[in-house]
């Protein structure tokens, strides 16, 4: 039987965030089956559920999802807004929450008394951290047999993967939605390869 891991007795304050260079070779989780793998794995766990899906939906940084604070998403209805300060322009921004993060939002909200002003993901000393994050994402992997780099990152470059990927979102908007600097960012940032040139010629008029 698996154990429930919930990543408050990880030695947080001896940790570092990975730095830009680890972060770009962290990896999204490419198989909508590990996805499912992964969400039965911690299913019984409403902080990590709550956590894993809010994550792979939206293109938070893992600063920005692990500050979240209750009044921000305590009143949320599919397809509700959300609006929080971007970590590296130092403007708000406003993002749509989904169906299905709106329910693990609500599952949480209910095993426990939070106050408005409470972070949604706690944690034993107050909130959890990137470096928590970082371990329990590589755990769940791990747990599941999946080979390769993964941490705090794989989250949002799940939802950004996937984006393009399951649901045919072009590069271009991603990259808008990422605030990179060029498509080929984008593109090495979510490990999407660049489409061949040469079916181009292929076709037939």
């Amino acid at each position: 039987m698996q154990t429930q891991d919930t990543g408050d007795n990880e030695p947080s304050d001896n940790l570092q965030e990975p730095d830009a260079a680890q972060q770009a070779k962290v990896e999204p989780i490419r198989r909508l089956r590990d996805i499912k793998a992964i969400k039965i794995l911690i299913k019984d766990n409403p902080r990590n559920a709550a956590l894993f899906t809010l994550g792979i939906n939206t293109p938070l940084m893992p600063n920005e999802l692990l500050h979240l604070k209750v009044h921000q998403v305590r009143n949320l209805t599919p397809g509700g807004l959300v609006t929080i300060g971007d970590d590296r322009t130092e403007r708000a921004k406003t993002i749509p929450v989904n169906r299905i993060s709106v329910l693990a939002i609500q599952a949480l909200l209910e095993t426990d008394t939070y106050g408005d002003d409470d972070f949604l993901f706690k944690s034993q000393r107050g909130n959890l951290v990137v470096p928590s994050l970082h371990r329990l994402i590589t755990k769940w992997c791990k747990s599941i047999g999946l080979v390769g780099n993964f941490g705090s990152h794989t989250l949002r470059k799940t939802w950004g993967f996937h984006q393009n990927h399951s649901f045919g979102v072009e590069v271009s908007r991603l990259t808008k939605i990422f605030n990179h600097s060029s498509q080929k960012q984008t593109r090495d940032y979510l490990c999407i390869e660049e489409p061949e040139e040469t079916d181009i010629f292929l076709n037939e008029l």
